[in-house]
């Protein structure tokens, strides 16, 4: 297919996208974002039945965030996908800031994957507290353009959709990606068949024409569980796909080694000028600092988590960064460590140099099983982080993926998960968990359910993208 990628001089669009009086979807620049936006009183959050007992649709939540409101770090709603089975994980909206130049767009609709049944859904946020299903995207038309497994949602500049997908049609490899239009329709292949093998996360920056995109495995390799003999026989990514952005197809290969096994979330700065960006390696437990060295990307591993011992395991435990972000302004990088506990807060002012900033301990092999006083056990790690978009507040929920949860922390699949919340002070860079918050997936009706990925309805630091 030829019109599934953003058409445009992709070089120098400065003046094209100064935007006053923008009427498009999102913030004309990230410190826009910072200084207009509202705090936000929803998070819209993934929550899944896949590997528990309870015979169940996945759903996604609409968790109160409001610390005025009654109830406040309740779910107050759930949407119900039709089918069992899904594995909802990673999700992103239909328009972002990236849109901004497109008059009468709007960021109203979700893009909800099904990990495992490659099923789309479609949900209309237009009563944010009570969204509903749109449409549904059966997973024999994905097929047909031989990919599965869905992950990275990203909305693109021309108001389509690019969503990664990490297998064929049989869950083997090599996975690609798959755009939508704007009627949320399948448009195709986004990149010619065979440019990659692995897939997992990426992000782009339009303005130098680039993508880069990072590697887990083949679904049949990480849907069962975690298994060395995978890694020895190198059925793991350790890659990151430099593209041209605009022709989708990889003009470099960066090899990360085996400081580099897992590489899974891809950040580049928010600012459109900027050629820096970071990955997580989550095996090795590394953060990679990725950037424009002139005549080609580099990578350089700038965060080493080093791994401990515990009593009840064979091996050192590894930290295993699964989640990164970095805030609105560019200052500041936070991370998880699912297998320590701890999230991490790193100054990042100059981009080579991380320097860390603070660290907060909850649940994990090493954090307190209560972390708050009175509540519920925390029987999982910090994983997937959401930061507001003025910085003060960053939440997180502790699963990964079902049969790895089952794996690392059998008691989930039992007691369900949690958010938390931390607030954060950018100007002295600290974080502080917030004792009046806890979202309990334990308590549903259907029983104990797992939380994943959060979203906010105006944006946010894991998915707006400039040009």
């Amino acid at each position: 297919m030829s019109d599934a990628r953003p058409g445009g001089d992709p070089v120098d669009r400065t003046d094209e996208h100064d935007h006053t009086g923008h009427g498009g979807p999102g913030y004309t620049t990230p410190q826009a974002a910072i200084e207009q936006s509202e705090p936000e009183k929803v998070a819209y959050v993934m929550g899944l039945y896949v590997g528990t007992d309870v015979d169940a649709p996945d759903f996604m939540g609409v968790v109160d965030v409001d610390p005025s409101s009654e109830t406040y770090s309740e779910i107050v709603d759930r949407v119900e996908m039709p089918n069992r089975g899904d594995e909802l994980h990673h999700f992103g909206w239909n328009a972002c800031s990236s849109s901004c130049h497109m008059d009468g767009l709007e960021r109203q609709h979700l893009i909800v994957p099904g990990q495992r049944s490659s099923r789309i859904h479609v949900i209309d946020t237009a009563d944010r507290r009570n969204p509903e299903i749109e449409n549904v995207i059966e997973p024999e038309e994905v097929f047909e353009h031989d990919l599965s497994a869905p992950h990275t949602v990203h909305c693109i500049p021309n108001g389509e959709i690019l969503i990664s997908m990490l297998g064929d049609e049989d869950g083997d490899l090599p996975g690609g990606f798959l755009a939508l239009d704007e009627n949320f329709e399948i448009d195709g292949r986004w990149e010619p068949p065979g440019e990659i093998e692995m897939n997992y996360d990426f992000w782009y920056q339009p303005r130098h024409n680039v993508m880069i995109s990072s590697e887990w495995a083949a679904p049949r390799t990480y849907y069962p569980g975690f298994d060395l003999e995978d890694v020895e026989a190198d059925n793991y990514g350790q890659r990151l796909h430099v593209w041209d952005w605009e022709a989708g197809t990889v003009e470099q290969t960066l090899d990360l080694g085996e400081e580099g096994l897992i590489p899974l979330e891809t950040r580049f700065l928010h600012s459109p000028e900027s050629t820096h960006g970071y990955v997580g390696a989550a095996l090795s437990s590394n953060v990679f600092h990725f950037y424009d060295a002139g005549t080609e990307y580099r990578a350089d591993p700038v965060i080493d988590v080093e791994a401990r011992e515990h009593d009840d395991w064979d091996m050192p435990v590894p930290g295993l960064v699964t989640d990164l972000l970095v805030s609105m302004d560019d200052r500041y990088l936070f991370f998880s460590n699912w297998l320590h506990g701890d999230v991490r807060m790193y100054d990042i002012s100059d981009p080579s140099n991380p320097r860390l900033a603070d660290q907060l301990w909850a649940g994990g092999n090493f954090g307190p099983s209560h972390p708050i006083e009175g509540e519920r056990e925390v029987v999982g790690g910090p994983q997937m982080l959401q930061l507001s978009l003025d910085g003060e507040r960053l939440y997180w929920t502790t699963s990964l993926f079902s049969s790895w949860d089952n794996q690392f922390y059998p008691d989930e699949a039992e007691k369900g998960s949690v958010m938390l919340k931390a607030d954060v002070d950018p100007r002295r860079g600290t974080m502080s968990l917030d004792e009046d918050f806890l979202v309990d997936f334990g308590d549903l009706p259907a029983g104990p359910a797992r939380g994943h990925e959060i979203r906010w309805p105006d944006g946010d630091c894991t998915s707006d993208v400039w040009q």
